[in-house]
């Protein structure tokens, strides 16, 4: 990622985070719709699920300008998500419901240039964290 595009994701976050439950809503029900099979693997509160995620989400997005210092606790996340029946393929619809959630919650100040931020973002996130959880990444 360019320093630019670390403040693209930095200053649109800002923005999510003003709108958290209803991004993580977004988020949800469009996971639950393009993979539905994913869906038993939360068995509690969806609510509180998305008010962890938003916090992680916000936790990463701040540690984005040293990527080093927030990779070990995504690592860790994700050997935790294998537990719960996560596969590599799965990050690929968490990717999507995540751009298409902040595409809907942001609007128009989720240009295509903060779009290509996002996904520059997770690229190498989901990246590292596949890799530490499964020994390989997944195209």
């Amino acid at each position: 990622m360019t320093p630019h595009q670390i403040v693209l994701v930095q200053a649109s976050f800002a923005k999510v985070a003003l709108i958290a439950d209803a991004a993580a809503k977004l988020f949800y029900d469009r996971l639950f719709e393009i993979a539905p099979e994913v869906k038993p693997m939360f068995k509690g509160d969806i609510g509180e699920q998305g008010r962890k995620l938003m916090a992680t989400l916000g936790i990463v997005v701040k540690g984005l300008s040293n990527i080093e210092a927030v990779l070990p606790a995504a690592k860790a996340l994700a050997v935790t998500h294998v537990t719960y029946g996560v596969k590599p393929e799965h990050y690929t619809p968490v990717g999507d419901a995540l751009i298409w959630a902040l595409d809907k919650g942001l609007g128009g100040a989720f240009t295509p240039e903060t779009r290509q931020a996002w996904l520059a973002a997770y690229g190498a996130l989901s990246t590292a964290m596949i890799e530490e959880a499964y020994g390989t990444a997944v195209a």
